[in-house]
């Protein structure tokens, strides 16, 4: 499986900015990304990669607590792709941002937010 992320930029505070990351390739039985949860995780420069949102396969969410209430995590089943709908956004959400699901990253994408 490959996953392809893009959408990232640059972005001033409060502003928005709207993730995409579609999955492609061979896949088999075992990891197809549409039986699948797929999500999104960011690395800011010097810590670690942590998980942003996650969506399962039947559509349930979960968001890390310093984004709940600002970003939106949606996929479109039929066509293997993830999005991040990203406002009000923060300085401290600048970061390389990458998309994931069972036995795949993505290649990231840089979000940089401005004050």
């Amino acid at each position: 499986v490959q996953l392809q992320a893009s959408g990232g930029g640059l972005a001033q505070a409060g502003g928005s900015l709207r993730l995409s990351c579609a999955a492609s390739g061979s896949i088999s039985s075992r990891n197809i990304p549409s039986i699948n949860a797929m999500g999104w995780y960011r690395q800011a420069p010097g810590k670690s990669r942590d998980v942003v949102a996650v969506i399962s396969r039947t559509g349930i969410t979960n968001y890390a607590d310093s984004v709940k209430g600002r970003f939106t995590i949606s996929r479109d089943t039929a066509n293997n792709t993830v999005y991040l709908q990203m406002n009000s956004l923060k300085p401290e959400d600048t970061a390389v941002y990458y998309c994931w699901t069972v036995g795949a990253w993505g290649q990231g994408t840089l979000v940089t937010v401005s004050s």
